[in-house]
């Protein structure tokens, strides 16, 4: 099958029987509510984009396994080059959407899931490698969406997933059959799991023998019989339900999580990818988490320029642009945005090749990235905040302005300078507080925060990764010390 178009996959998606809940009620049809289609919308843009000529390179590559033209968000990396290409197509995105187009965290999980099987089977004689490379070629052939599903709810942190009061609480193998498994459990914080055709299903930690049941991954269809899924609140989210564009600040486009649920979902034997070999649950993870924090060097940068250049809109509209400490705030959000930027190439060019001949990035600089993303989006929206003034949050709504008599009057004592309309003022101070404390600020403030693993996560990593044996064996031969 060729490359899907847009439509195509909204058709795809609008097929499949779902099982979606919001606002205490089962939503009949996901794709055409008002809340949830700006998420579909932004996963639709991964396919637009695949389709025009100019972007083919980075949307698109060879797949060494099929011979045929792939989405790059089915890509199994081939080099450096491949890693490299994946943050510049996911600032693009960013930059196409101001919000999180959902496919990173499928993609991220198809090359972990792709090096770990290989070197499972390695050891333990298995054929989970084989099943997943099945799977790889199915999805590229059929050019679908898929989520990667890490995360589990993990109730009492100070205890292992076996001794929880609750077992369910991380998704484990409940049933071992002739023709496959059955699991039980959830999956937290999953964006964009509505919009995807399957979910890769992986640990969320590292395992010890007592919790081999909960070392488990595998792939099912999103509409397997067992699964549903409760939609997430997101702030100002019922504002896409009242008829406005302006008030929104985003009304194309947007991200939305849910909390999935397995209720003794059937995985067949073909599906599953890891089966209680836990001393491998920790690779997964490791490597999952290190793609995934690379993947964020691309996609925050692509939304902080979209903000930089509301910020920079908004300073124009205000009649501040010429303020030298204006100026001094862009320069600054464009430091910081760049330098995320640069993290996310740097891990990406000092990638390696795995045993299963994928490649990976460099771990220390992907953890770097991550930790970077835990801060700078933060001083960025603040920055904007600063630029924007207080009337991002305290502008009247649509609807007033829209009014015949309370117009006139919000269009006289809200404009800015006399050659911009008050409504595209208030648009652009929307569109900024849609990034900073609205639906957007999901992916775009707090997933930077905690998505990926939390800053403590990196941090743990990066003193695993740092060497620090090495650099004091360094300073010795300098300091011409001998022991």
């Amino acid at each position: 099958m060729a490359l899907m178009t847009g439509e195509q996959y909204i058709e795809s998606i609008r097929r499949m029987n779902m099982e979606v809940y919001m606002f205490g009620k089962r939503v009949e049809s996901p794709v055409d509510d008002p809340i949830l289609r700006p998420s579909l919308n932004s996963v639709r843009m991964t396919y637009d984009l695949a389709q025009m000529p100019e972007y083919q390179d980075l949307m698109t590559t060879i797949s060494p396994y099929t011979g045929e033209r792939v989405n790059r968000f089915t890509h199994i990396h081939q080099s450096s080059e491949d890693l490299v290409k994946k943050v510049k197509m996911q600032r693009l995105l960013g930059q196409k959407t101001a919000s999180c187009f959902q496919r990173c965290v499928g993609m991220d999980a198809f090359n972990a899931v792709f090096s770990t099987t290989y070197e499972t089977d390695k050891q333990y004689g298995t054929h989970y490698h084989d099943n997943f490379r099945k799977f790889m070629e199915y999805v590229q052939w059929n050019d679908l969406t898929v989520d990667g599903a890490m995360t589990d709810p993990k109730g009492d942190r100070s205890r292992a997933p076996h001794a929880q009061d609750d077992p369910d609480l991380f998704l484990h193998i409940v049933q071992r059959r002739e023709d496959g498994i059955v699991v039980r459990g959830a999956k937290a914080h999953q964006t964009g799991v509505l919009n995807s055709h399957e979910v890769i299903v992986m640990p969320t930690q590292a395992m010890r023998a007592e919790d081999a049941d909960y070392a488990v991954s595998f792939a099912v269809p999103m509409d397997t019989p067992g699964i549903s899924m409760i939609i997430g609140r997101q702030s100002c989210d019922t504002r896409k339900r009242e008829n406005t564009t302006m008030d929104v600040g985003n009304s194309e486009f947007g991200g939305v999580e849910a909390l999935t649920i397995f209720n003794d979902v059937f995985v067949p034997n073909d599906r599953i990818f890891l089966c209680g070999e836990y001393d491998f649950a920790g690779m997964m993870v490791e490597r999952f988490a290190g793609y995934h924090r690379q993947s964020y060097g691309g996609c925050k940068v692509g939304v902080g320029d979209v903000l930089i250049g509301a910020a920079a809109v908004a300073a124009d509209y205000n009649g501040a642009a010429r303020a030298s400490h204006v100026k001094d705030k862009l320069i600054e959000m464009t430091h910081l945005n760049e330098t995320l930027y640069c993290c996310g190439i740097a891990c990406s060019a000092e990638g390696h090749q795995t045993e299963s001949g994928n490649y990976i990035i460099d771990l220390l600089l992907a953890n770097v990235c991550k930790q970077n993303i835990t801060r700078f989006p933060y001083e960025i929206v603040r920055l904007a905040e600063d630029i924007a003034g207080g009337l991002m949050v305290t502008a009247p709504s649509e609807a007033d302005f829209r009014d015949p008599k309370l117009g006139p009057i919000i269009d006289k004592y809200l404009r800015g300078t006399s050659t911009v309309s008050t409504e595209n003022r208030l648009r652009i101070l929307r569109l900024i507080e849609n990034l900073a404390l609205g639906t957007a600020a999901v992916g775009y403030r707090t997933e930077s925060m905690h998505g990926a693993g939390s800053p403590q996560a990196q941090r743990i990593m990066i003193s695993r990764q740092g060497n620090l044996e090495h650099k004091k064996t360094l300073a010795k031969a300098i300091a011409h010390i001998e022991e």
